[in-house]
């Protein structure tokens, strides 16, 4: 799994004179063949001139090294394999292949920041199952069972001790209930007190999760980000795959509220710039807070390494082209260097607002 040290250890990544090959790659083998896969990667790999022993060390770990167990996978190389870096995720990726002088790590840089600690809770009336995931992989569960609730027949037998009319058997079977969830929301408050969770979703019966929810602490309720159908009965599987689709729905969500946000206020003459320029402009004089990119936008240009200037029009740059390194993605150069100041970055999938806008944005400090 990647860390973030690990991240950071790539971001920090000197470029030299060799391109670094960065491969992404879905390889969910439930989705298709994964000889199907397999060509879909050496197509992709196909033009890469001069590059050659750095497709054969990629071809090689997906024929010999890689376990095939994971849906989504990250290649490094360069110098011919010399340097090479692997990551299989739990989450797949857009198939994508990018040749620069750095690892390209936007895609991981999104994953990091949209899959990290998300909690699941499934819970009925009898019991709660809670499970702890980061970057879509399972860290830790475990589980709640109170008292079984017998139904009884209102009315008969010992149904009706205690209540004339017949109903004392539903009201103790109502009240072992709600003790349940008392003492269920009491172990995943005992449970999730000490995680760095970031987002919590429900799983049950629509009366169920909104009678528990309201028995959680306030901390936790804070975290609630959707809640989904689902039997106690389920395997872990159908539970990570459950809350990795409403994960994606609910930043899908937020990715469009920021977006409104951007251009509110920069329309409104607000601390926000919109387009190519105007960012680069801020990103070189360290002022944004949170970058925000169109996925898959990518633009030539310049940068100065030594003091993080980066430009796209050499119409609008202090220095001249030769004071400059020419880049084949000042984007990607922009967001390495908005990462490295401190700033939040947003890789924001199919937004036809922020498109509209120039693809890119950034809300500033100041």
């Amino acid at each position: 799994m990647i860390t973030q040290e690990k991240f950071q250890e790539l971001l920090s990544f000197e470029p030299t004179e060799k391109q670094v090959l960065s491969l992404y790659l879905s390889t969910d083998g439930g989705e298709e063949p994964i000889e199907t896969i397999k060509l879909k990667a050496k197509n992709l790999l196909r033009d890469t001139c001069g590059l050659d022993d750095d497709v054969a060390a990629i071809e090689n770990y997906l024929h010999h090294g890689f376990d095939w167990k994971s849906p989504g996978l990250v290649v490094f190389s360069s110098r011919g394999g010399e340097y090479f870096e692997a990551f299989p995720t739990a989450v797949s990726f857009r198939n994508r292949l990018r040749i620069t002088n750095k690892p390209y790590l936007k895609p991981l840089g999104h994953l990091l920041d949209y899959y990290a600690h998300y909690g699941v809770i499934l819970v009925d009336r009898v019991g709660a199952r809670f499970y702890v995931y980061h970057l879509g992989e399972l860290q830790e569960s475990e589980g709640y069972m109170g008292e079984e609730i017998h139904k009884l027949k209102q009315g008969r037998g010992s149904a009706a001790i205690g209540r004339r009319g017949g109903t004392g058997g539903g009201s103790r079977e109502e009240e072992n209930a709600r003790r349940n969830l008392r003492e269920s929301a009491s172990s995943a408050a005992s449970f999730f007190g000490n995680k760095q969770i970031r987002r919590l979703f429900l799983g049950g019966t629509a009366e169920t999760t909104a009678q528990f929810r309201d028995l959680l602490p306030k901390q936790m309720q804070s975290c609630l980000a959707g809640t989904f159908a689902m039997d106690m009965n389920a395997s872990e599987h159908e539970v990570r795959k459950a809350a990795l689709d409403l994960l994606q729905e609910a930043n899908a969500e937020r990715e469009k509220k920021l977006v409104k946000t951007l251009i509110g206020a920069n329309a409104g003459g607000g601390a926000a710039v919109l387009g190519l320029d105007d960012t680069l402009q801020a990103v070189s004089n360290r002022r944004v807070q949170t970058l925000v990119i169109s996925d898959g936008f990518r633009m030539p240009g310049f940068v100065d390494r030594n003091s993080g200037f980066v430009v796209a029009n050499l119409a609008k740059s202090p220095l001249s082209d030769k004071e400059l390194t020419a880049v084949d993605d000042v984007i990607d150069s922009a967001f390495t260097l908005s990462l490295s100041q401190g700033a939040h970055v947003e890789v924001i999938r199919d937004d036809p607002d922020l498109d509209n806008a120039g693809k890119i944005g950034a809300l500033l400090r100041f």
